[in-house]
């Protein structure tokens, strides 16, 4: 399976799982609990495979980054957080920062 496949489903499960965290109210929750064990431990399954084909230091950047960016959605529309002007220009540096790290660099493998 193409490594930016497995990138891809870490992120989510990542996301899937910090969300949950959120919502299990400290681990009170069954079902968030749960979701934030099992999408950590996609997570971290699928990141592992792909540091065989990517660089940590790039492989990171690409999932964190992306990953900051998709919580901060679902804590926006989902949990009805607010942003600001410098959060939403701070988010905007951060897809930028992702993007020239996948169009530029020659340390992502294509």
């Amino acid at each position: 399976m193409n490594h930016y496949i497995y990138l891809a489903i870490a992120i989510v499960a990542e996301v899937i799982a910090t969300s949950a965290l959120k919502a299990s109210d400290g681990f009170e929750k069954t079902i968030p609990t749960i979701l934030v064990v099992a999408g950590y431990g996609i997570a971290f399954y699928c990141l592992a495979v792909v540091l065989k084909t990517i660089p940590v230091g790039i492989a990171y950047a690409i999932w964190s980054g992306l990953g900051i960016v998709l919580v901060t959605l679902v804590g926006l529309f989902y949990f009805g957080q607010k942003l600001d002007l410098a959060a939403v220009l701070g988010l905007l540096l951060i897809i930028a920062g992702v993007a020239v790290i996948n169009i530029f660099s020659n340390s992502v493998s294509h």
